[in-house]
């Protein structure tokens, strides 16, 4: 087993395993369509941090985000400043992601998912318009809860972000199914 260096969760394990036995109307009709839970996982994802650096005509903004490692089709993390020690744990595991994203690529997609994001938000009065992502010698990973539901060929999985404490969608869920169905592979 590697150690590595993970944010820390703000969802324990129990935690998860109480999120994923959802109650209610919306628990039944999963345990309906796709099983019941059977286990849960925590898998840790390496993500890159960037200090962008935005220029918009006389405008300049400084925002620190981070790019999954594995192929950068995760949400982005945005951070205040470079997370410290206490904000990180050192964590023994085999359940990680190995980094396959060559950084070029990296710089690329991070970009294209910034100007995405700053449009999304109206940031329509654009002169001089310039990105510069450089990035923080820093491995990190973030930890995911997945719970598996059903048995042999008809297993389901859900994904919790552990920091964020929220359920990810189906870009995420394809994310670590192909994972799972090859983990030597990114």
């Amino acid at each position: 087993m590697v150690a590595i260096d993970t944010l820390k969760p703000n969802v324990s394990q129990a935690e998860a395993i109480e999120a994923f036995h959802a109650r209610g109307v919306a628990g039944l009709v999963r345990r309906l369509s796709i099983g019941p839970l059977s286990s849960v996982a925590d898998v840790h994802v390496p993500f890159r941090l960037y200090k962008i650096n935005i220029s918009n005509g006389g405008e300049h903004r400084t925002r620190w985000l981070a790019l999954d490692r594995v192929q950068g089709m995760l949400d982005l993390y945005e951070f205040e400043r470079i997370p410290d020690s206490s904000e990180l744990i050192s964590v023994r595991t085999r359940n990680r992601l190995e980094p396959g994203l060559e950084e070029r690529r990296a710089r690329e997609l991070m970009e294209d998912k910034l100007r995405r994001l700053l449009f999304q938000t109206g940031f329509f009065r654009i002169r001089n318009f310039e990105i510069r992502p450089d990035p923080v010698p820093l491995e990190l990973h973030v930890p995911y809860w997945i719970g598996f539901y059903g048995a042999g060929q008809s297993l389901r999985l859900r994904v919790l972000d552990a920091v964020r404490g929220r359920f990810e969608g189906g870009k995420a869920r394809a994310f670590f199914e192909t994972w799972l169905a090859n983990p030597s592979r990114p």
